[in-house]
């Protein structure tokens, strides 16, 4: 091929002359390469057999090619990708509240149930743009924070664990105030809006407005939210 390389941009009369042939960049050599590089992205003949036999496969089979992939790239790279999280924290949070029996406090509340509390809490965070940036021991103070409040009559002993929880973070006290309310502010607008859903399907299905008798944020929706993980 004797000719240049020309590349013609759209809306020009007349072609801007962009880069000439460099034999370097074609040939056998170079379409062998791609050949094989081709080879390592088509879809495997399981792949291919299960999604003729069932479509919807389709899309499980790919999320799980790509979770392989994944592997092979950080395995590669040697990323190191296993940071400390807020669900690391809640453990020894939750150990250090004091006066534990039988695997519960002395309000009788179960660690079983501030712990699955405190994970939906972080879990609902990690999703909510509003506290990215938020180092994962805060986090997990306020939501460990945030649970307790919501379970049990802790009285002026709430006070002490919040100290608690500040002195284990290393934060300042109007920090982990300050994020403990943002966990409940969007505690509050996770349940407003589930509330609209559902008044909306309840409309679409014809039993009205049934489900506006419900209070948005009390206590026991609150309580079957964070019991669902």
């Amino acid at each position: 091929m004797s000719s240049p390389l020309r590349f013609e941009e759209e809306g020009r009369s007349q072609g801007q002359l962009r880069a000439l042939w460099d034999p370097n960049a074609s040939g056998q050599r170079v379409i062998h390469r791609l050949l094989r590089s081709e080879e390592r992205y088509l879809p495997s003949l399981l792949y291919i057999s299960l999604i003729q036999r069932d479509p919807r496969r389709r899309e499980k089979l790919a999320k799980r090619t790509l979770e392989e992939m994944e592997r092979v790239v950080l395995a590669t790279l040697r990323w190191d990708v296993a940071s400390v999280t807020p669900q690391d924290f809640i453990p020894h949070f939750l150990s250090a509240l004091g006066g534990i029996q039988d695997g519960k406090t002395e309000q009788g509340v179960s660690l079983l149930t501030l712990r699955r509390h405190s994970d939906t809490l972080v879990a609902m965070c990690v999703c909510d743009s509003s506290f990215l940036g938020t180092p994962p021991s805060l986090l997990s103070a306020a939501a460990v924070n945030s649970a307790v409040r919501g379970l049990g009559n802790w009285g002026p002993q709430l006070g002490h664990v919040t100290t608690m929880l500040t002195t284990l973070c290393q934060a300042d006290m109007a920090v982990l105030q300050y994020y403990t309310d943002m966990i409940e502010g969007a505690l509050r607008k996770h349940l407003r809006n589930g509330q609209r859903r559902m008044e909306k399907e309840g409309r679409r299905q014809g039993w009205g407005n049934r489900g506006q008798k419900r209070q948005h944020t009390n206590q026991p929706e609150r309580h079957q939210f964070l019991s669902r993980s």
